[in-house]
């Protein structure tokens, strides 16, 4: 494979695996070299200034970390966003060109079928079916225009600081309960003795 040279790379076509999608939808497709800063200026212009209730990111083999990335950010700006993510595979078409044919004989191409994962994120304004595979309901909105006193309790401890509040407290008690046990030990200079002399006295 050393004298080949990839020339092209195509994309299987295939439908969006999500069923009753408005025909106008807006598929942002994330290429491998695509730069995050233009797709989410395009997708948030779409959605903000154009009123798009749906938006589709898809991305394969190597894009699908951008592709999460976009939506993550999207969900973030936007917020109240619901969504539905499909994985599956395509199939990618890669012509490679041989770069040394032999004298006198035909250039050699090479059609190489890879099949690469793919991952698809529908993310709606509109509430989507909850029962479907890959729902995602819209995430609290903390510190948008909402205080954590008016969210009330539940939105403060699905918080990873919510989560985190409680603990120190049970810590500090263990400490203390510790040095209660290590006081009466420390006069007569051994700590080892397991508090048992005390019981006699």
């Amino acid at each position: 494979m050393e004298n080949f040279r990839k020339v092209r790379t195509s994309e299987e076509e295939s439908p969006l695996p999500f069923p009753d999608l408005p025909p106008d939808v807006v598929e942002m497709k994330v290429k491998e070299g695509s730069k995050i800063r233009n797709l989410m200026n395009f997708a948030m212009a779409q959605m903000e200034l154009k009123g798009s209730r749906q938006i589709v990111f898809s991305g394969c083999g190597r894009a699908v970390t951008k592709t999460i990335t976009c939506v993550e950010i999207m969900k973030r700006k936007l917020g109240g966003l619901h969504q539905v993510t499909k994985v599956r595979y395509k199939t990618l078409l890669e012509v490679w060109e041989n770069q040394d044919p032999l004298p006198g004989g035909p250039a050699q191409n090479l059609t190489v079928h890879k099949n690469v994962p793919s991952i698809c994120i529908l993310l709606s304004r509109d509430p989507l079916d909850p029962n479907q595979t890959g729902y995602q309901p819209p995430e609290p909105r903390h510190g948008l225009g909402m205080q954590l006193d008016e969210a009330g309790e539940d939105a403060s401890s699905s918080s990873t600081k919510g989560l985190k509040r409680p603990l120190p407290p049970p810590r500090e008690e263990l400490l203390t309960k510790k040095l209660q046990v290590q006081v009466p030990d420390s006069p007569r200079g051994s700590g080892t003795t397991d508090c048992q002399p005390d019981r006699h006295h």
